[in-house]
């Protein structure tokens, strides 16, 4: 099996579910399950608290016993599983117990796929940008399509979307796999070289794992309310899909470039423009409530999310050692795309009932500081 075939074809397959799950499933729980706005934002925050909590034990323990191939596997049929059980569940406290279980599972699926890709890289000749790319271009399809077919059979189309495309992981894993992820750790790497504590003694880790868990946890108001302000903006739902992927276009065509593109930049210098294009993008939807505005801002994404990830994978690759990768994946998923963007999603549900561009314009609380750590850091760390 070729490596960058491998993991475009599984960064693919796994990015059209998100491109499912991470602009639709709130409002699938507003419009089909009919919990309110504010029980569907505390849904998905405790599902956001559950999904830290497994990126930052489950995940790191069981790459400590299972090669990558198995790790997907597992999480894949433990997803499936967990999102059936959607099926006979109504009210809230039946949706918040089964969205507990589905993500203690399927989010943990975003850094083993990463975590298969940093080894890869350090193993030489693989361009994770290029293969990062068909993520996006998985994303981008699937918002597209999930758009248009709500519009035609309903918003129980976004579950059952779902549905097929966990099968489709599945199916993905029958598939040669690359020899690097097929190694299972020995027990003195679990007792030495895999340690959690280990890790936190790499130089400049601790500050540039803070740094981007700032960074993504600013992404809380658009991931969990960007659908449901384009609909407070009256926009019809065959437009949706499209303005949200404008996003994720600027998203490809960066990683696209990213190996490339900023080379000799610094992980450092580009968080730095990172936090700085963030902050315009939620100030600019604060300040300017109408679609154009909103239209205009989504092609800062590709600064303030695939900058900021593509610099934290490069940092990954070139100071932490390959055994360690698990554990900064999952650190960097369960605090940075999970802990902190649950807690913001709860700021950003209250805020956004006073007020919608509130709830955007909280996210500077984030960016703002941010871009002060990096200009105190940068120079000490040499990050």
């Amino acid at each position: 099996m070729n490596n960058q075939r491998w993991l475009s074809q599984n960064s693919f397959t796994f990015f059209i579910t998100w491109g499912i799950f991470l602009p639709y499933w709130t409002g699938w729980l507003v419009d089909a399950k009919h919990l309110t706005v504010s029980q569907a934002s505390v849904v998905m925050g405790c599902g956001l608290l559950a999904r830290a909590t497994s990126n930052l034990f489950f995940f790191p323990t069981l790459a400590k016993y299972v090669h990558n191939k198995r790790l997907i596997t597992i999480l894949a049929v433990g997803a499936l599983l967990t999102a059936l059980l959607y099926i006979p569940s109504t009210g809230f406290i039946a949706l918040l117990i089964v969205t507990i279980l589905f993500s203690v599972f399927y989010p943990a699926l975003l850094p083993a796929v990463e975590s298969s890709a940093a080894t890869l890289v350090q193993h030489g000749n693989i361009h994770y940008g290029k293969s990062r790319s068909y993520g996006s271009f998985g994303f981008v399809i699937a918002v597209l399509i999930i758009s248009m077919l709500t519009g035609v059979f309903g918003k129980n189309i976004i579950f059952w979307s779902m549905i097929i495309g966990l099968i489709g992981m599945l199916l993905m894993q029958q598939l040669a796999t690359p020899k690097e992820l097929l190694v299972v750790p020995t027990k003195e790497q679990r007792a030495k070289s895999l340690s959690m504590k280990t890790l936190w003694t790499i130089k400049g880790f601790p500050i540039v794992l803070f740094i981007v868990i700032l960074l993504q946890g600013a992404h809380a108001s658009y991931y969990s309310y960007g659908y449901i302000y384009l609909e407070d903006l009256q926009v019809d739902p065959f437009y949706m899909g499209m303005i949200i992927n404008i996003a994720v276009i600027c998203e490809i065509l960066y990683f696209m470039k990213a190996d490339t593109l900023l080379m000799k930049w610094r992980s450092s210098s580009l968080l730095l423009l990172a936090a700085s294009g963030s902050s315009l993008r939620w100030l600019l939807i604060f300040m300017f409530p109408n679609v154009w505005v909103f239209i205009a801002s989504q092609t800062l994404h590709a600064l303030s999310f695939a900058l900021a990830h593509f610099a934290f994978i490069r940092y990954l690759t070139k100071a932490l050692p390959k055994e360690q990768i698990p554990n900064a994946q999952g650190l960097y998923s369960a605090l940075a795309m999970g802990l902190s963007t649950a807690i913001l999603t709860f700021l950003g549900g209250y805020l956004y009932e006073i007020s919608p561009g509130l709830s955007f314009a909280a996210m500077l609380i984030c960016t703002v500081p941010a871009i002060a750590i990096l200009l105190l850091t940068r120079k000490k760390y040499q990050y």
